[in-house]
């Protein structure tokens, strides 16, 4: 079904892998497509409750995107890239209704750390080397980059990371809060395995509203408490709401179907 990526299900976690160890996972046309499509049917599916992404091969999770695709592309074309690409994979994935958690190993670089950021949770492996390098090619992160990256790590450092074009290690990208956890790479997965297992223990409709909350506060011309409020009344009308309380009351493990 697909060219460029892996689907594989573990219950209700769904396995997502870009495969292109040849290019490093670089991300193409198809292949955004090919992920929109994937993460669509995942969001769109009861039975799954978390997406884990990752990349084929022990070099990197994505490398960045296909510069031989746009590298004659106009003013017109350049924009029109940046704006589809993001509403494609980079938006859709950080407003999933399920979380999706990014098993960075490798190179996570320009577009894959893009896409890592978009993620709602990311954890490394201990050889992962992130960083935005489009400066030294004459271009801008155009995936949502410049924006993500500032409020996960802060304008000063952004700044330093975008303007160098350097890279970072695990620990360093650890230490600034781009990641959540560092692991040797060997037990990358497994980790967000156990990780997702945790999220799959609570409400799917909660973490839904809670996915909607958090990133209301990122939103221009949004207020987050109000969407947060709206949310939190949202939940009295859920299953998810009365098995909740019912179980805690009757001091008993809840029991979620949806």
């Amino acid at each position: 079904m697909y060219n460029n990526i892996l689907v594989e299900t573990k219950e209700q976690i769904q396995i997502i892998t870009i495969n292109r160890p040849s290019q490093l996972n670089a991300l193409n046309k198809e292949t955004i497509q090919e992920l929109n499509t994937a993460l669509k049917a995942a969001n769109n599916d009861e039975k799954i409750g978390v997406v884990i992404l990752t990349g084929s091969g022990e070099k990197a999770f994505v490398a960045g995107a296909d510069i031989k695709e746009f590298a004659h592309f106009s003013v017109a074309e350049g924009g029109e890239l940046a704006r589809k690409g993001q509403e494609l994979l980079f938006d859709f994935v950080e407003n999933m209704n399920i979380p999706v958690i990014a098993a960075v190993n490798g190179f996570a670089l320009g577009g894959g750390l893009e896409l890592a950021m978009a993620s709602h949770i990311r954890i490394a492996s201990s050889n992962a080397k992130m960083g935005l390098p489009e400066v030294s090619l004459g271009v801008i992160p155009g995936y949502g980059g410049t924006q993500r990256l500032t409020q996960l790590v802060g304008r000063g450092k952004a700044n330093e990371m975008v303007f160098t074009a350097g890279m970072i290690g695990a620990e360093e990208a650890l230490t600034w809060g781009l990641v959540n956890n560092v692991v040797e790479q060997a037990d990358l997965m497994a980790t967000c395995e156990k990780l997702a297992s945790k999220i799959l223990n609570n409400s799917r409709t909660a973490i839904s509203s809670a996915i909607k909350a958090v990133n209301a506060n990122f939103e221009d011309g949004t207020n987050g408490y109000h969407v947060e409020i709206k949310e939190f009344g949202n939940c009295f009308g859920t299953a998810d709401f009365k098995e909740g309380t019912t179980a805690f009351i009757e001091k008993r493990k809840a029991n979620f179907r949806s």
